[in-house]
């Protein structure tokens, strides 16, 4: 698959890597800002209480 990548993307090989590190870094900017701030409501804990409501 990546052979295959490789071949399709034109130009030499440093404007083949330079496309590849844009894609790749963004695709982490979408799930950094996008995907895991959607999804961190559902896979974390709730945060623990700091504040006593007793009052005595």
């Amino acid at each position: 698959m990546y052979g295959a990548l490789w071949r399709v993307l034109p130009g030499p090989w440093w404007l083949r890597l330079l496309i590849l590190l844009v894609v790749i870094a963004g695709i982490l900017w979408l799930c950094v800002y996008v995907i895991f701030p959607y999804i961190q409501p559902y896979v974390s804990p709730p945060p623990p209480e700091t504040v006593s409501t007793n009052k005595s």
